[in-house]
């Protein structure tokens, strides 16, 4: 499925459910919530996003532990549960979110290249239970461009965007 016809899944999903995301992005840079604003109307449904590329800027902008991410590191399964949930804490109409942080390279460390974790954080339609998290953990295999592995992330946010929208659907 190509990245535009992933982002008008989610856009068709998020009409359909009446939901409204929230992104938290650091290795795609802004590109996931870019690639979801091609769609004509999504902003009845998309809140928007911050790029928190950067250690500081995530503990700056979603107040994410400096211990936590002295422990566990930026690219791993709790910053990226960190993300989702502290962004969508932080978006008061957003009832769902998702984050992405990883290794793209083309300098990661060889154990590390191509990992990528994506968080995805829900809440009740209602609002303000406690956020439900889920975080996948991928790998790029891709030895290609920073620009066409950041592309292959795209397509894995908005897809398990989708899954979770279409899994939160069947439970409504």
């Amino acid at each position: 499925m190509s990245i535009t016809s992933s982002a008008r899944r989610v856009a068709n999903l998020l009409k359909a459910t009446g939901r409204k995301v929230v992104f938290a992005e650091s290795c795609t840079g802004g590109l996931v919530s870019g690639a979801l604003t091609a769609i004509p109307g999504i902003s009845e449904h998309h809140c928007g996003g911050m790029v928190v590329y950067r250690n500081q800027t995530k503990m700056d902008y979603l107040k994410i532990d400096r211990r936590r991410l002295e422990k566990y590191g930026a690219v791993s399964a709790e910053i990226a549960a960190d993300m989702a949930s502290h962004v969508l804490a932080r978006t008061a109409e957003a009832n769902i979110a998702a984050s992405v942080t990883g290794h793209l390279g083309p300098n990661a460390p060889p154990a590390l290249d191509g990992l990528v974790f994506i968080g995805i954080a829900t809440t009740s339609q209602k609002r303000r239970a406690k956020a439900d998290e889920a975080v996948h953990k991928r790998r790029c295999r891709l030895k290609a461009s920073r620009l066409a592995r950041q592309r292959w992330v795209i397509e894995q946010v908005l897809d398990l965007v989708a899954q979770k929208l279409q899994e939160d659907a069947g439970n409504d």
